[in-house]
């Protein structure tokens, strides 16, 4: 169902704050006791989606000054600043909130200590050889995030005072399925983490915990349950992608219904400019059809019946495709798309601007 509030022609996501927390208490039921679980901003940002997870996490990453804005405004009570290019202010800023800035490089380091920043901070740190599987990896392979593992130890003999590395960051892919490759990854984060002394007691294995948007499925979690965590280690996670998108539905309107060189096209009352991440990762997003029986039009509805579909969008771009070749048994125009599983890195990582064109409407259940 959808709410009654929806405008027409329909155009919306609908986030679900009860779904928030029963996915942290899910995620809470099978991680080792006194883990530490900040929520990742950069999945979704809406500000009633922060506020909720500020209340149900420990606290919240963040990955630039507008996010650390919107940390403050939850009242989040740990914050952890990462990412790989932050300006002197953000670094101000992050030291003032008494959030932990994981640190990207040597010359980051020496930036802090010209500004006069003393603190205690992380080290994100780009380990040596194999990493997990996912969507982006991140560690293991030459990327702009964290120092070079065979780098750290000059780095570390070269502090700047008033700066003390009390732990690292050590977080390796986004989006893995494999859960006993995670848990084992993450033991090995902090048997690793250990060999640089009882200074260390922060051990941020990041995010990474993933779902497949094309089902139902999700990383198994009950491997996390197993990991050991040594008596004065805080380890850290940072998910973002598990939390919310299961309490995320964009649902758009069939504005036409075209068949064109043998392809029927659904043509919606949104698009990639508001859900980018089926056309950026090169696959079909599943969807549900919500039958709107109404019709006060004065000319014939379109319609289709036993076809294949492509779900496009109201760009001016042939890549504005959300779902290709999916069945469907009756769809007109009128009806509505819903796209499950669209609460993590929707919104927030598309093109908005792109021709302009209204954006969706925000429900919050």
């Amino acid at each position: 169902m959808l709410p009654d509030s929806l405008k027409t022609p329909v155009c919306a996501y609908i986030y679900d704050k009860s779904v928030l927390r029963a996915r942290v208490a899910e995620l809470r039921a099978n991680l080792p006791t006194g883990t530490t679980l900040l929520y990742a901003v950069k999945a979704n940002g809406h500000p009633d989606v922060v506020h909720t997870l500020a209340q149900e996490c420990d606290g919240l990453e963040v990955a630039s000054g507008g996010e650390l804005d919107l940390a403050i405004t939850a009242g989040a009570r740990r914050i952890a600043f990462g990412g790989p290019a932050k300006t002197d202010r953000e670094l101000a800023a992050a030291v003032a909130a008494g959030a932990l800035i994981n640190v990207e490089s040597a010359h980051e380091l020496q930036r802090l200590a010209g500004l006069g920043l003393h603190t205690d901070i992380c080290l994100r740190v780009n380990r040596r050889g194999p990493t997990l599987t996912g969507s982006h990896t991140m560690t293991g392979t030459a990327t702009p995030f964290g120092i070079d593992e065979t780098q750290l130890d000059d780095v570390l003999a070269t502090i700047p005072d008033g700066l003390r590395v009390i732990g690292f960051h050590l977080h390796a892919v986004s989006n893995n399925l494999d859960g006993p490759a995670h848990a084992r990854f993450i033991t090995d984060a902090i048997t690793w983490s250990q060999r640089y002394g009882p200074q260390i007691r922060v051990v941020n294995v990041g995010g990474g915990i993933g779902i497949d948007y094309r089902t139902t499925t999700s990383m198994d979690l009950t491997p996390l349950k197993q990991i050991t965590v040594p008596a004065g280690i805080d380890l850290i996670l940072e998910p973002g992608r598990w939390l919310t998108a299961d309490a995320g539905r964009y649902a758009a309107e069939v504005i036409d219904l075209k068949t064109t060189h043998g392809r029927t096209f659904a043509v919606l009352r949104g698009g990639t400019h508001h859900f980018r991440l089926p056309a950026a990762w090169g696959y079909s997003h599943p969807f549900t059809i919500h039958h709107v029986d109404t019709w006060n039009r004065p000319y014939p509805r379109p319609e289709v019946t036993d076809v294949t579909i492509d779900a496009v969008g109201e760009l001016c771009t042939p890549r504005d495709v959300l779902t290709r070749d999916q069945h469907v048994d009756h769809l007109r125009v009128g009806d509505v798309l819903i796209f499950d599983r669209t609460g993590a890195y929707g919104w927030d990582i598309s093109h908005h601007d792109f021709l302009r064109h209204d954006p969706p409407q925000f429900v919050i259940l």
